[in-house]
């Protein structure tokens, strides 16, 4: 959670006439009562991080560089640092510290041509971020895979390897101590990490702490005028010292009581000190978070009460992440509502704008009409407002806002699918039929929804899963995502965001007592263990699926179970245990009439005793593969089951044999049009004959063999 919109000096730019304002006696902007929509106080684009400017922190600016070149521990003592310098700013929240931060990063990005990579380690509602999962989005940022289901140790190391080497700027907000710095620091004394924290970093040498307090007066001066205008700061400066007294020199304070006396503009700066006196302050609140609160205060009350509503409801947004479509579903209000409430909101310094890479990549002439700005609720601001959601609102509104929203996101999800479909399908003619809101222009808006949404959308999974009162929502929320995630993504590139969601089926299977889908959980779950190497807990989690399938008779699951046992043992080299468990899944494909799986499933016994080099159990089960298969009508599959005879009689030392079954097997493939299998045939006929003694037949077999493989790979 960072606090760079009302927590830094970053400043919206200052027009001509000075920021537009409300008409005298007006409240701060929102939604009307009635549902419509307010006109906004400023531009939505006014307060965007990248149009601000910065006050004030030159002399902590001027000291981070400075530490930056002076000589480090391993330096002096005539040995070159293994590690990345940290640079540690630190403060409260609202002090400007992820501001100061960014700032930094911005003057040292030359130096650094390998980018900024950023890590926030605080969660909305104060809880330590994931590490695993923040190492993740570190690595796809650096382009580097990780495996689905990886542990924390494993991603960050994966991560520290991948710095190896490069010259790059890592930023991590928010972070709580040195037990969440640690793991992340790179092995690279070309790239630098600057940490924000409220303390120290104990445990990590050579780190000096850049400790913030207030502004100086020229800032916080700078900072009043951006919003206010100069002329009632400059008329009256001793009550603009004092107002600067009030806020505790704190920018965020500063930027919020800024934006409420630019709504007002008949009101003086005397008028502005004494509404935030008179914001009655809880007996056991500390005296440094004293003026933040009186602030945020002074803000909240101003707005008319849905405004205020809906920036309580903000806090149930998953990720922290909001836009239009998140907010007017938690409100109930419309879209174009919720969208007016959050650019006052991003006015009034109550919101940061949020902008993603590839924002401007779909063009801005033709706006997306599902694509709508996002904001998240400054990290400072967060607890507060929090507060304010438990002192308001029931817990049985909070949780119908919360389904009203995943029920929005279940529908936006469906929309975003059917965009991965043929323009004729019945998904795209489905989601024709929804408010043009939920619509998206074209597959590319659709993919950069999905991108731009990822962490939030995978948090409102999270969400959905623990309420545990959501009746079918959490389960049909996390289907739609995951088939949303397979349209745009393909199933290699999402396997770990999909890995994250089986694990959550599982939970509520598991939780509710639903053994169809605990089976397909632990199935689809098993199976990224295994691509991963993971075999040991692959196992197990079969053996799960296959008890949870046979508890309700699921013969699809168990069939899959039991063949993905045997699959799992051939790749440990286990060839009897894997035959065991092809037998079993054999058993049940014959009690069920299932003749092709029946006959790819003696294929795959038989290729485990071949391994073994039990030969004669091996030409049982080809030799029943070839049956099974004659009797469907495949003969492409009989011709190539055949064929195996033929290797499994030339492996056990009969060649004679081998040839008659080859030669048989090639009429086989003739019949079934297949060329590849033809040529491959020729050529094993061509070997048998050199080892019997007949290297004439054998060139003729050969080059007609060389012919069809190159006639059939062009």
């Amino acid at each position: 959670m960072t606090d760079q919109a009302v927590g830094g000096e970053h400043l919206p730019p200052e027009t001509a006439d000075g920021p537009a304002t409300a008409a005298p006696g007006q409240r701060a902007p929102g939604v009307r009562q009635d549902g419509g929509t307010a006109r906004p106080l400023f531009p939505a684009a006014a307060t965007a991080p990248s149009a601000t400017g910065f006050a004030g922190r030159r002399r902590e600016l001027k000291a981070l560089h400075a530490d930056i070149a002076r000589a480090g521990l391993d330096t002096l003592s005539g040995r070159k640092g293994a590690r990345s310098r940290v640079l540690l700013i630190a403060g409260r929240p609202g002090s400007g510290r992820t501001a100061l931060a960014e700032e930094l990063l911005r003057e040292l990005a030359d130096n650094h041509p390998d980018g900024v990579l950023r890590a926030t380690l605080t969660v909305p509602g104060g809880e330590p971020a994931d590490l695993g999962r923040a190492a993740r989005d570190l690595l796809a940022v650096l382009g580097v895979d990780a495996p689905p289901g990886a542990a924390e140790d494993e991603l960050t190391e994966l991560l520290r390897g991948a710095l190896v080497g490069r010259r790059a700027l890592l930023f991590l907000d928010d972070a709580r101590g040195a037990e969440q710095v640690e793991p992340l620091l790179p092995d690279a004394p070309d790239c630098l990490v600057v940490v924000v924290s409220q303390g120290p970093l104990t445990g990590i040498p050579d780190v000096r702490p850049c400790a913030l307090g207030g502004l100086d007066s020229a800032a916080f001066v700078e900072i009043l005028s951006r919003y206010a205008g100069p002329t009632r700061i400059t008329v009256d400066p001793r009550t603009a010292d004092s107002v600067a007294e009030e806020c505790g020199g704190q920018p965020a304070a500063l930027v919020l009581a800024g934006a409420w006396l630019a709504a007002r503009p008949k009101s003086s700066v005397a008028d502005l000190r004494q509404a935030l006196h008179a914001v009655p302050l809880p007996p056991d609140l500390p005296t440094g978070a004293r003026p933040l609160f009186r602030a945020f205060r002074l803000a909240y009350e101003a707005l008319p009460a849905p405004a205020a509503r809906i920036l309580r409801l903000l806090t149930l947004a998953p990720a922290g992440l909001v836009d239009a479509h998140i907010a007017s579903a938690l409100a109930g209000c419309s879209v174009a509502a919720a969208a007016t409430t959050l650019g006052d909101f991003a006015a009034l310094g109550l919101l940061r704008p949020v902008a993603t890479e590839d924002d401007g990549a779909l063009g801005a002439s033709t706006p997306d009409p599902a694509l709508r700005p996002q904001y998240r609720l400054p990290g400072c601001l967060d607890p507060l407002a929090r507060e304010l959601l438990r002192e308001h609102e029931r817990p049985a509104d909070i949780q119908l806002a919360r389904a009203r929203m995943l029920e929005r996101t279940v529908r936006l999800l469906q929309s975003c699918r059917a965009m991965g479909e043929p323009a004729d399908s019945p998904a795209r003619q489905k989601v024709d039929g929804l408010p043009r809101s939920l619509r998206f222009s074209s597959k590319a808006a659709a993919a950069h929804w999905l991108r731009s949404r990822r962490g939030a959308l995978l948090d409102a999974a999270r969400i959905a899963v623990a309420d545990g009162e959501l009746d079918t929502l959490d389960r049909r929320l996390m289907a739609a995502l995951t088939r949303t995630l397979l349209a745009h993504q393909g199933p290699e590139a999402a396997a770990p965001d999909l890995y994250a969601l089986h694990g959550l089926v599982l939970q509520v299977a598991e939780r509710r007592g639903l053994p169809r889908e605990k089976a397909a959980a632990l199935l689809n779950l098993a199976d990224l263990d295994g691509q991963a190497g993971r075999t040991a807990q692959a196992l197990t989690r079969y053996r799960g699926a296959l008890e949870a399938a046979r508890s309700v008779q699921d013969p699809v699951a168990t069939g899959r179970a039991l063949e993905s046992l045997g699959g799992t043992y051939t790749e440990l080299g286990d060839w009897q245990r894997a035959a065991d468990w092809y037998g079993r899944a054999l058993e049940l494909r014959l009690a069920r009439d299932e003749g092709g799986d029946a006959a790819r499933l003696h294929g795959r016994i038989g290729g485990a005793h071949t391994y073994a080099g039990r030969w004669g159990e091996a030409l049982k089960a080809w030799r029943a593969a070839v049956g099974t298969y004659r009797r469907i009508g495949d003969v492409a599959g009989q011709a190539r089951a055949t064929g195996e005879v033929a290797r499994v009689q030339e492996y056990a030392g009969r060649p004679e044999d081998a040839l008659r079954t080859c030669l048989e097997a090639l009429d086989i493939a003739r019949k079934a049009g297949d060329g590849r299998l033809e040529a491959a045939l020729q050529l094993r006929i061509a070997d048998t004959l050199e080892r019997l003694g007949d290297p004439a037949a054998a060139r003729l077999h050969r080059a007609v063999g060389e012919r069809l493989l190159e006639d059939h790979s062009k």
